[in-house]
């Protein structure tokens, strides 16, 4: 045998893995709807959120948050490796950080959630289970909206500041990036339903990186666009 053919060959990313970005938007995003649609606003005084459907909705939504996890960590592979040797080790080291601090508070929360739904039927007492179930909703809305969306903020900042350093995407990419940051670190306690921004920029950012993957790889069809 050769030299050559017994070098060992550097392993290249697929060009289809930025599509673990769009299966973590899609579950997420139907997880987290079932889930705040079966929540109510405020904290009640009875335990009939988890009645006519609410249990049902969130035992769903639990079922699809793993894979949304999985999903998000191949999203950061993919994203991580665009950087190739022009990555940052310091902002690398707080997006690799923040990224996993979000899923581990992510899966405490859908956790949280779980043992609520788990637990009501054996608390007889109905003041008992309203106090429990009150009690658990507002811990998985403190650990989930509080910290877990405050941690994404900052895997975005980091992307962001990454991005702008070495122009590994559009620069508007960037920009925009960094509004999703700070409206993730400031408005999501203003409405539950802002943190469906998040999974719309995951979607986006994964969309880009398909299409410039589908052009590297057929240089005509760039030439044309």
């Amino acid at each position: 045998m050769t030299e050559s053919a017994q070098a060992p060959r550097p392993l290249a990313s697929p060009r289809a893995a930025a599509l673990a970005g769009v299966l973590f938007a899609v579950l997420f995003t139907v997880a987290l709807v079932l889930l705040r649609s079966s929540l109510p606003e405020t904290l009640t005084g009875n335990d009939d959120w988890l009645e006519g459907g609410g249990a049902t909705r969130i035992s769903i939504a639990l079922g699809m948050l793993p894979f949304a996890g999985i999903a998000f960590l191949w999203f950061m592979g993919v994203v991580r490796d665009r950087f190739k040797d022009a990555e940052d080790q310091l902002f690398s080291s707080v997006f690799i950080g923040s990224g996993l601090l979000f899923l581990a508070m992510l899966f405490v929360s859908g956790a949280i959630a779980g043992g609520i739904v788990a637990s009501m039927p054996f608390v007889a007492d109905e003041q008992s289970r309203a106090e429990v179930s009150n009690f658990g909703r507002a811990v998985m809305l403190q650990v989930s909206n509080i910290y877990a969306l405050r941690m994404a903020g900052v895997l975005l900042i980091c992307l962001a500041t990454m991005w702008l350093r070495t122009r590994v995407m559009p620069r508007w990419l960037a920009f925009v990036t960094y509004a999703v940051a700070l409206v993730l670190l400031v408005v999501t306690s203003v409405s539950l339903w802002v943190t469906l921004i998040f999974p719309a920029w995951v979607l986006a950012v994964s969309v880009l990186i398909l299409v410039q993957n589908y052009r590297r790889g057929h240089p005509a069809a760039a030439g044309i666009s």
